[in-house]
């Protein structure tokens, strides 16, 4: 077969750039012809170098597709490489690689994406989507749905293939009794006997841990024994440590910092709490239930594909408080639940989310000659 080009630019690092460095490690270790084309002094293209796979350094921008040059250049390289697959992560990529791709005449392009949200029925989209983009590969159902909100004609349903993101249970697994076999204690959330909630995630609007304080505010007015612990760094920092100096829930929430070691975060709470405004895919959902952690979230977006309701957690109305904390208590109050609900989300994401299966899928699918 010809060769696989993986296509991505973002200097930074994230879900898709991750996705990217898995599943080009997978082919290459398969014997697959595999380049990766990414920002020369971006985290994918060293983390690809360290591993070892063909890598060439690239840098766009949002209006690099305008260059002519720039398009004509990555033309002759796709050419010269003879590929048979551009793989592209971000839409200014699908502009520029996209329509390099396309007058290289390369068989097979296909658009990656991750995001749950709407494209946008502007005339550059109808035209990418009707005249340059052959496939989608999108990571939930969910965000097959988004895609086409605007539009539903704006790409044939036929030709989008849902893959979710796969998780290395193997490996998480032998991480976890590596340290119980070292005795090593979990993560630290204090002493007494409250029930531990659980938050995991970046510090942007998208992922609302402000909700989460107007949760503690009224668990704490309903009088119920609850520590709540949020885990991760970004710009609202300041604005939730504000609201909870503000609420004096010094005593009840505590922000920590970056995660270096998420198991062992998520494996010392009791109840995983997720009030993000949409996920493409709720890594930090499936790893949760994982470590058999009962879920509270919202019923929106990709999380019913990841935590079945009222098995693996409670799914609620966007944006309902009330719901929500009605949620989080009866859990509270039920030990017996929150470990059936565990175990049941243990055996869900193992059945369904194993990374080598979700691999091999993906490599089948990008190896086909369709």
């Amino acid at each position: 077969m010809s060769g696989i080009c993986f296509f991505n630019t973002t200097k930074a690092w994230g879900g898709g750039e991750k996705w990217h460095l898995e599943a080009a490690t997978y082919l290459w270790k398969q014997q697959q012809t595999v380049l990766l084309v990414a920002h020369s002094k971006g985290a994918l293209y060293q983390k690809a170098q360290a591993i070892g796979i063909p890598v060439h350094g690239l840098e766009s921008g949002n209006l690099s597709f305008l260059n002519i040059l720039k398009v004509y250049r990555l033309r002759q390289f796709f050419k010269r490489n003879a590929f048979g697959v551009v793989l592209m992560n971000l839409s200014r990529d699908v502009k520029l690689a996209g329509l390099a791709a396309r007058w290289a005449g390369i068989p097979r392009i296909i658009y990656r994406r991750g995001s749950d949200i709407p494209v946008r029925n502007t005339w550059l989209n109808r035209l990418l989507f009707g005249k340059v983009i052959s496939e989608v590969l999108v990571n939930s159902n969910a965000t097959a749905t988004s895609l086409l909100s605007n539009n539903p004609t704006l790409f044939p349903k036929e030709k989008i293939k849902v893959a979710y993101n796969g998780l290395d249970f193997e490996g998480m697994a032998q991480k976890l009794q590596t340290k119980a076999k070292q005795s090593v204690p979990g993560y630290d959330f204090g002493t007494g006997n409250p029930v531990h909630l659980v938050n995991l995630g970046r510090l942007e609007a998208q992922k609302n841990q402000g909700f989460l304080i107007d949760v503690a505010v009224e668990l704490s007015r309903r009088a119920l024994d609850f520590r709540m612990h949020i885990g991760g760094e970004g710009r609202l920092r300041k604005v939730l440590e504000d609201r909870i100096n503000q609420e004096n829930l010094e005593d009840r929430v505590k922000l920590h910092g970056f995660i270096d070691s998420p198991l062992d975060f998520l494996s010392g709470g009791d109840i995983f709490l997720l009030p993000s405004h949409w996920e493409g895919f709720g890594y930090v959902l499936a790893e949760a239930a994982y470590v058999r952690k009962p879920v509270v979230a919202f019923n929106s977006s990709s999380n019913p594909e990841v935590i079945p309701d009222g098995k693996a957690g409670i799914l609620t109305a966007p944006g309902d408080c009330m719901a929500f904390c009605d949620a989080v208590q009866s859990l509270i109050e039920s030990p017996e639940r929150r470990a059936t609900m565990g175990d049941y989300g243990h055996g869900y994401v193992t059945q369904n989310f194993e990374r080598e299966k979700i691999m091999a899928d993906i490599a089948a699918y990008l190896s086909s000659e369709d």
